[in-house]
């Protein structure tokens, strides 16, 4: 009696070799893929038998056990396995892909299974001069700058410890409450040649900044003028 768990194992005829040449086999035949699964056992034995360590141990057995009895048990017990209908090497391709592929996808993309963090890549963040302050940035030539705000330029000497200690050889920093130029000034960068943009006060430090010298100033006529009453 057999199992037909679909109308396609009634079409899948498996190929068997009943007889070769005068010597005929068994009357049921022998699956050819019974016949591959011997080969691939005995090279996997020659294989293993010739590794330094673990070749130790097939080569322990005789060759009649090595590589004719327990390549032919083997080939027997893989043809007679089946998982659901399907061969053993069809099986396990399947499980080998189930294995090492993803079991959850998002729009075709793998995702992380449930309970999982998920942590968003690193951004870069390139500003396009639009702000209404430089931001802080290094830059190494050789390449140019464009500098549309009031600011002012200095240079520095870098020796040999200021080169291994990347010290920059130019410093940028924007002159704040200054207006901007009509034209803006471009800074031609040699190779090699590095500038360092501190960045501008924003519009709060700058109050702050103003409130705490009007408060000191008012703080210092205040003494001055209590000074001499004091005295007389």
């Amino acid at each position: 009696m057999i199992e037909i768990r679909s109308y396609r194992t009634v079409f899948d005829l498996e190929r068997r070799v009943y007889r070769i040449d005068s010597l005929r086999l068994n009357p049921g035949g022998v699956p050819v893929r019974g016949i591959v699964y011997f080969l691939a056992t005995v090279v996997g034995a020659l294989i293993l038998s010739a590794l330094p360590l673990i070749g130790a141990v097939p080569r322990m057995l005789p060759w009649y056990m090595r590589d004719l009895a327990l390549p032919a048990v083997s080939a027997a017990v893989l043809t007679l396995i089946r998982v659901e209908g399907r061969p053993f090497h069809v099986a396990a391709l399947a499980l080998l892909r189930y294995a090492t592929k993803p079991h959850r996808l998002a729009a075709l993309r793998p995702c992380p299974s449930m309970g999982e963090r998920w942590h968003p890549p690193e951004l870069l963040v390139l500003p396009d001069g639009s702000d209404a302050r430089l931001r802080a940035l290094s830059y190494t030539g050789p390449g140019a700058v464009l500098v549309n705000v009031a600011h002012e330029c200095a240079e520095w000497r870098v020796g040999v410890l200021g080169a291994l200690a990347r010290r920059p050889r130019l410093t940028l920093r924007q002159l704040p409450g200054e207006l901007s130029p009509d034209q803006g000034q471009v800074i031609a960068l040699a190779a090699g040649t590095r500038l360092r943009v501190r960045s501008a006060p924003t519009a709060a430090s700058l109050t702050t900044l103003a409130h705490t010298t009007a408060s000191s100033a008012a703080a210092s006529s205040a003494a001055a003028s209590i000074a001499p009453a004091g005295v007389s």
